[in-house]
């Protein structure tokens, strides 16, 4: 099976590049079968080296894509500052200006979020599971790309949908502490918890920020097994990328 992925429809200028993986093509076993590419999740090292060269080689990426610590905090990388291939300290985001730059960002639930200029002079990429969300991790994303807002354009990949995520009161507490008026976003079950829209959480603090140009697929992790890792429906598990970056306006798209 050849490597396969999702290419957001969204409306970049066409220097903007950016997929997001599925789960079949790789050289994984179970229970991270196939392309994982997560490389802390106690999978094969060289089974995951051969899923990131494997990606590498059918998507044409200019470079390795800056694999990044994800600690489900806020910080967020400046990929230009650093030599391609240097590590990156623990960060849940990375920015870059420069064509050829990769930014990925790694998940089995948590909601990728890609973030681009209108120009398609600069592009983001940022991990929000439910933690990051609550900590800022958007807000510190869209501040260190420092363009007006409402220049931006954002995609939201595929992640946990309202209907598989469910969070205890305290999570909701912590998330209606950022935006108070998110109370639709959370729906009570017969079991005194709470099934959350995380992608909606996400798009309400995006547009608090005067971001309006939002796109995304509706794809649920947990209800396509045969498609995405899930951490939650399956507990150990790979993990699927989305990246984003901007090629060199002299080669063709």
């Amino acid at each position: 099976m050849a490597v396969e992925w999702l290419t957001p429809s969204w409306p970049v200028p066409a220097n903007v590049r950016a997929l997001s993986t599925l789960r079949g093509g790789g050289a994984s076993a179970e229970p991270y079968a196939s392309l994982n590419l997560g490389s802390h999740v106690q999978d094969a090292p060289a089974a995951v080296t051969e899923n990131r060269r494997r990606l590498r080689a059918a998507a044409e990426l200019p470079a390795e894509p800056a694999w990044l610590d994800q600690i489900h905090g806020v910080k967020i990388a400046n990929l230009d500052s650093s030599p391609v291939g240097v590590s990156l300290s623990p960060a849940d985001g990375a920015i870059t200006r420069v064509p050829g730059r990769v930014c990925a960002i790694l998940t089995a639930d948590c909601l990728p979020v890609l973030i681009a200029s209108e120009a398609g002079d600069a592009v983001a990429a940022a991990h929000a599971g439910w933690r990051g969300l609550a900590g800022g991790v958007l807000e510190a994303a869209v501040r260190a790309l420092d363009v007006a807002a409402s220049s931006l354009l954002v995609w939201l990949g595929p992640a946990i949908g309202p209907g598989h995520f469910e969070v205890g009161p305290e999570v909701r507490d912590e998330l209606l502490q950022g935006d108070p008026g998110a109370l639709t976003a959370f729906v009570p079950n017969s079991r005194g918890r709470f099934m959350a829209d995380l992608p909606g959480l996400a798009r309400r603090r995006l547009e608090h920020l005067g971001v309006t140009r939002i796109y995304g697929e509706a794809a649920c992790t947990y209800g396509q097994p045969e498609l995405y890792f899930s951490h939650r429906r399956d507990g150990r598990t790979g993990r699927q990328a989305t990246l984003i970056w901007l090629q060199s306006k002299y080669k063709s798209r």
